[in-house]
């Protein structure tokens, strides 16, 4: 029960700064159970109402409908437990049986699945009544220190608990009968190989359900083997700070090592390391933290899965200009939700106040990722720092050459860690459904010969996976005064998906395959520098043309020494002025300019308008997709999101009288007015409606058994319609073939 108070907590102070009605009913919790008394796999779960404590299983769930500040006429999530208090929270055959049924019927019908783990791994057990009466058939009955040949019952204890038992016949030369054990079997199902077995199946469950809906799981006690298992496939996952995730006891481990090596199960899964390697998202100091958490996270996620956003009212103002202005570096979290200056003054970022979330902070510094909203509308944001960050390495006490070690991160540099972070950001934001921002800033790809063993190609390639497949709305922005190079602006470039991905940069942005200083070295080396100082020079100029009207006028070689050193001394004196000239030069490759000249982004954003913009951009960029998804949804899958779009292009233009390729199109905020009144499209989708059936229909009248099976095909469907709904397909019908 205190975790339904501590979820009761949690959704109250959730309103404490909205609202104060003190009638609303925070949250209903009803439990869930198996529908037979004796359930086990296949059986189906059913809600009750009963006292805490009653269950005979070692995991407990419920349905929580809770009222929150995005959803305040209720949503509902499916909580699922371990009970620390029974069998020490242990999984067996029917407590696998219990999580799978639950997370089957998350899944089904796309609810939130929040798994509050505290257990010890698989069950682990031993036939008690085997053990109380088993006989040891000695070497020498009069000299048990020469060994033992076998474990037996006799023939009454083997009649009394044969089942338990695998075991053959053998009978002395006294006449005595002996049941020699083969295998203890034990007549309790969940003593050994069949807890793994189940194990298999949770695990095969549960990383199913991180595709299909929303899983996280809040370490709330030790979690062990299968349960470590689940917080890592479940994906999102909060730990509290004073609880281990492991996957085997710390004296176990010291044992196979043959000595004493490690001292707490802390220090092989605490947040130090688990916090640190990517498995933890977020740590907690207590239960209500965690829990508060949980629905800070839910605050992001539609209530059904693959449902509209929780798009919430902001009262940070969507128009509001963006005040904190990036210097010589950038603060990431500054970019995204702003901070405070020296007098205190708020300054504000790109997304609304208050409303970013990092996860994964102590992993992989160098990016920064997380939820935030842009004008209550739930987004995923991916930044870059640009300091250089400490990454610590522990040591491993199992390995006595093994020593802690920091390790430097270059700011703007992907690693194979932090690229692998921001792959999995991606993911996870795609499967919640989540616009995507990427504050693009990266000068590339780290790929020296240890980053390459640790696999960097892998990690960035995945980042184009997730980018290609990615299905909501994304927005690359390259910010003030960033840059985006190489390799770095291949993986997040809007070729990879363009569908999805809009791309755009700051007026101070740069871009180029090469950092200036390397562009140089390459297609303006010292050579072409002392070709354009004799272009440009003066005097210079003058002192070749002295030198070649004494080479003309067969001069003196003492003077014609005397000028070619001067050139050279010129040119010497000349090289830093022009080498900083190439570097302008080479720069001038680089501006966001250049960029929208050559298409590769869409257009240029000032920094200081950049909230603003986006605000409208992300909002037309929803209304298209809930749109494309009716008419796909209508079509056929088989109907791409492009068709859709131009589809929606072509009605939208036809409504405002304008020719295709006009600026009407580009009018977010008439646009958005435009969708809102489905009156404007609905007749659209009817159309679409008719031409789908007409197309199934043509089907199968082209295929002869199909033709001969229509009849009786329409005879199930009026069967099935309500009488009324009958009666107007009828009428519709004969109205058709009149």
């Amino acid at each position: 029960m205190i975790f339904r108070w501590a979820f009761e907590t949690a959704v109250q102070k959730s309103w404490s700064n909205i609202s104060s009605d003190n009638n609303r009913c925070y949250v209903k919790a009803t439990e869930l159970v198996f529908a037979h008394k004796n359930g086990s796999w296949g059986t189906p779960v059913i809600p009750m109402e009963r006292p805490a404590g009653l269950n005979d299983i070692g995991m407990v769930a419920w349905i929580l409908d809770m009222s929150t500040p995005e959803y305040p006429n209720g949503r509902q999530i499916v909580v699922i437990a371990n009970d620390i208090t029974f069998r020490a929270g242990s999984f067996g055959p029917r407590e696998d049986a219990f999580f799978e049924t639950v997370t089957n019927l998350a899944c089904e019908r796309k609810l939130p699945l929040i798994y509050l783990a505290a257990n010890s791994g698989a069950r682990i057990g031993i036939a008690d009544e085997v053990k109380s009466c088993f006989r040891v058939g000695w070497s020498d009955d009069g000299s048990p220190e020469r060994g033992f040949q076998y474990i037996y019952l006799t023939e009454e204890d083997h009649a009394r608990i044969s089942t338990s038992v695998i075991a053959h016949k053998m009978q002395l030369d006294n006449g005595e009968i002996r049941w020699v054990i083969d295998s203890v079997v034990g007549k309790e199902d969940g003593l050994g190989v069949e807890n793994i077995h189940g194990s298999a199946a949770i695990a095969s469950a549960y990383s199913r359900a991180y595709e299909e809906t929303f899983t996280l799981t809040f370490v709330t006690g030790r979690t062990v083997g299968i349960g470590a298992y689940l917080a890592r496939l479940g994906i999102r996952c909060i730990q509290r700070t004073d609880q281990p995730i492991i996957l085997t006891g710390f004296s176990a481990l010291n044992k196979l090592l043959g000595r004493e090596v490690y001292s707490s199960h802390m220090q092989l899964g605490g947040p130090k390391i688990m916090a640190t390697n990517g498995v933890v998202h977020l740590t907690v100091s207590d239960d209500l933290e965690g829990v508060s958490n949980i629905l800070r996270w839910l605050s992001y996620v539609p209530a059904n899965i693959g449902g509209p956003l929780p798009i919430t009212k902001s009262l940070d103002p969507p128009d509001r200009p963006v005040a904190y202005i990036p210097e010589n570096t950038c603060d990431p979290r500054a970019a995204i939700s702003g901070i405070d200056d020296s007098q205190g003054k708020w300054l504000g970022g790109m997304f609304d106040k208050d409303s970013f979330v990092e996860t994964f902070e102590g992993w992989a510094k160098s990016v920064v990722t997380g939820r935030a909203k842009l004008g209550g509308i739930p987004v995923g944001v991916i930044a870059v720092e640009t300091q250089t960050m400490m990454q610590l390495i522990p040591a491993d006490p199992g390995q006595l050459d093994s020593h802690e070690r920091s390790v430097p991160r270059a700011g703007q540099v992907w690693f194979p860690d932090s690229a692998t972070k921001t792959a999995q950001a991606m993911l996870d934001f795609n499967r919640e459904g989540l616009p995507l921002f990427i504050l693009a800033n990266w000068r590339g790809f780290s790929g020296g010969q240890r980053d390459l063993f640790e696999g960097i190609l892998q990690a960035g390639s995945t980042i184009v996976e997730n980018l290609r497949t990615y299905n909501q709305p994304a927005f690359v922005y390259i910010p003030k005064a960033a840059e985006l190079r190489g390799g770095a602006w291949v993986v997040i470039d809007s070729k990879i998906n363009p569908d999805r991905i809009e791309f755009y940069a700051e007026r101070t942005a740069k871009g180029n395959v090469l950092e200036p200083q390397g562009l140089i070295e390459i297609k303006f080396r010292s050579e072409e520098l002392q070709e354009c100082m004799g272009r440009l020079d003066p005097e210079l100029i003058n002192l070749k043309a002295k030198l070649q009207g004494v080479k003309h006028e067969n001069g003196s070689l003492p003077e014609s020494e005397s000028l070619q050193k001067s050139i050279e001394a010129r040119k010497k004196q000349l090289l830093p002025l022009y080498t900083q000239i190439a570097v302008r030069f080479a720069e001038l490759h680089d501006t966001s300019l250049r960029m929208a000249a050559k298409g590769v982004i869409k257009k240029v954003v000032d920094w200081e308008d950049s909230r603003s913009f986006f605000y409208k951009r992300l909002r037309r960029r929803i209304s298209e997709d809930v749109l494309a998804k009716e008419i796909r949804g209508v079509s056929g899958k088989q109907f791409s999101h492009q068709s859709a779009i131009e589809l929606i292009q072509k009605w939208y233009l036809a409504s405002k009288g304008a020719e295709t390729g006009s600026t009407e199109w580009d009018d977010d905020d008439a646009f958005v007015a435009w969708r809102e009144n489905p009156e404007n499209y609905q007749e659209y989708i009817k159309e679409l409606r008719a031409q789908r059936v007409s197309q199934l229909l043509s089907d199968v009248a082209d295929s002869s058994p199909d033709l001969e099976a229509l009849p009786q095909g329409l005879s199930m469907l009026l069967e099935k319609m309500d009488p009324s709904r009958r009666a107007q397909f009828v009428e519709e019908v004969k109205k058709v073939l009149k």
